[in-house]
């Protein structure tokens, strides 16, 4: 029997980084497509493309001859990022889903999932930290995260329609806070856990670190191989409906701090900015749809992936400050 074959767009970034190493491991045949390839070590996929799928012809060049499309590329980053950058990544990210799916109808593929984000949930939802977990039906009425929230949605509605007028078997799935290893952790674009890792590997015990917002924002984080497991789960499900995936475990932005410096073996003082961006104040997943559908939810707790996720960065910052590299941003937010 030959393998299957399955496109993975965004294939440079952190979450379609894994997931082409776990369908290779999968015995998939895998083309991975991105605008860069991965940052911190080289792609186990079959094939792989660099190339800008803004353009409707780079997306029906490479669609070709595969059975399955996870589509995760994105214009994205953490909450400094896509609180301020709102046309940017509405534009960059409507042209390339809408060209994507196009051409996934055009070449007749039969499964194309999405990798949508929590940031589709309405703002009058999560006004307090301690938040009622979010229900996949809670999305609306909308009110979702300005721009990259937005077009998730809007997204989400035309692999519905997709599926609905074209018989495409399209799968959506709403991340909530990936975090672990190779994955991005300075330069803006970081994300909460990486960024709190990388401030606590780069100070000595006791000193400061400075938090975007008041600490008491609450969100859950998902460890990576729990994510690509989850999405590989929901792809070959026969559920068309988008779903929750991440963790039920939630903790403030100071608790997440606590934590990382107890894996770190230091003591840190925390100091609060709250001019900046912080986004909602509490977010979490209803899980129950999840592990309906699947018989399965991630099993990983916050501790346990900050253990490996950490020494990573740790490692990263160390190599970082042997070179010489200027310093990153102080400031720690989550998305």
């Amino acid at each position: 029997m030959s393998k299957k074959r399955a496109l993975v767009t965004g294939a440079g970034g952190f979450i379609g980084h894994h997931l082409v190493k776990y369908l290779v491991k999968k015995d998939y045949w895998v083309h991975g497509v991105d605008i860069k390839a991965p940052e911190y070590e080289a792609s186990a996929a079959d094939k792989f493309t660099v190339c800008d799928l803004r353009l409707a012809e780079n997306c029906r060049a490479v669609i070709g001859g595969v059975d399955e499309v996870y589509h995760l590329a994105a214009d994205m980053g953490g909450i400094g990022y896509i609180s301020g950058s709102h046309a940017e990544i509405s534009i960059n990210n409507t042209l390339i889903n809408a060209h994507m799916i196009h051409a996934a109808r055009e070449a007749k593929i039969p499964r194309f999932l999405f990798s949508s984000s929590a940031c589709v949930y309405p703002m009058y939802l999560q006004h307090e930290p301690d938040v009622t977990p979010l229900k996949e039906e809670d999305a609306f009425p909308a009110e979702p995260e300005e721009g990259y929230g937005l077009e998730k949605l809007f997204m989400e509605k035309l692999c519905q329609y997709f599926h609905e007028d074209y018989g495409i078997e399209t799968r959506s799935v709403r991340f909530h806070n990936v975090y672990g290893p190779l994955g991005t952790y300075d330069g803006g674009r970081e994300k909460a856990p990486a960024a709190i890792c990388r401030k606590v590997a780069g100070v000595k015990d006791g000193d400061t670190i400075e938090i975007w917002g008041d600490g008491k924002q609450t969100r859950s984080f998902m460890y990576i191989d729990d994510c690509v497991e989850g999405i590989y789960r929901i792809m070959q499900s026969d559920h068309a409906a988008p779903l929750n995936l991440g963790t039920d475990e939630l903790v403030s932005v100071d608790q997440l701090v606590d934590i990382v410096a107890g894996v770190a073996g230091k003591t840190v003082v925390k100091t609060h900015d709250v001019s900046k961006p912080q986004g909602v104040r509490g977010r979490n997943s209803d899980n129950s749809r999840l592990r309906s559908v699947l018989g399965w939810e991630p099993k990983t707790l916050l501790r346990d992936g900050l253990v490996s996720t950490y020494a990573w960065i740790e490692a990263c910052v160390s190599q970082d400050a042997e070179r010489g590299a200027p310093p990153a941003t102080p400031a720690i937010a989550a998305e």
